[in-house]
């Protein structure tokens, strides 16, 4: 009886290539996440949270969620962090290491960043603790098919939403670069006359 249950199910003694990569992405992703809050450099920041971004997406591909990978490679990688870096660019942000960059609130940042984290652990665990994705055989819950149904019945007013969203982040990013300096404004006294 032992037998049958260790062959059908290997455990983590006898780790497949899936796992391995899995946890390869997520040491690397972990990595990037850990230097896009510790570097200086604000692009540097926003180049860190690409790989980031790019490592959730890889682990989404690992899961078989290609459709939640596109859309975070599209959404996350192609559009926020483009407008976090035209942003920086467009409202003059230094570029290069700030020291306003560090309010000195380290210590309490680390300390809700740990309660963060242990307590999102403590409900994923409790939240999947009997939970196996089988990622042979049968379509799994994160396949494109499946998500396109769910987000098209269920979550279409959210997904709009977050398109309303990015909207706004965009027209804000114009305004803010438009700035009047005293010669554009002298120039638009005179252009009015």
């Amino acid at each position: 009886m032992t037998t049958l249950a260790a062959t059908s199910h290997p455990g983590f003694l006898s780790p497949s290539g899936i796992e391995i990569a899995f946890l390869l992405i997520g040491l690397v992703t972990f990595g990037a996440a850990v230097m896009t809050v510790t570097t200086k450099h604000l692009v540097h920041a926003a180049l860190w949270l690409v790989v980031t971004l790019g490592g959730l997406a890889g682990t989404y591909l690992l899961l078989t969620a290609e459709f939640i990978a596109w859309v975070q490679v599209l959404i996350y990688v192609g559009s926020v962090v483009v407008l976090l870096l035209f942003g920086l660019m467009l409202t003059k942000a230094p570029i290069g290491p700030s020291a306003d960059a560090d309010s000195g609130n380290r210590w309490v940042a680390l300390a809700v960043a740990v309660a963060a984290a242990a307590s999102l652990l403590w409900v994923v665990v409790d939240a999947f603790r009997t939970t196996w994705i089988n990622l042979r055989g049968t379509p799994a819950q994160g396949s494109t098919k499946i998500t396109g149904e769910v987000l098209f019945r269920h979550w279409v007013l959210p997904f709009e939403a977050l398109s309303v969203l990015l909207l706004a982040a965009l027209i804000g990013a114009i305004v803010l670069s438009r700035k009047n300096t005293p010669s554009d404004a002298g120039s638009e006294t005179e252009a009015q006359r």
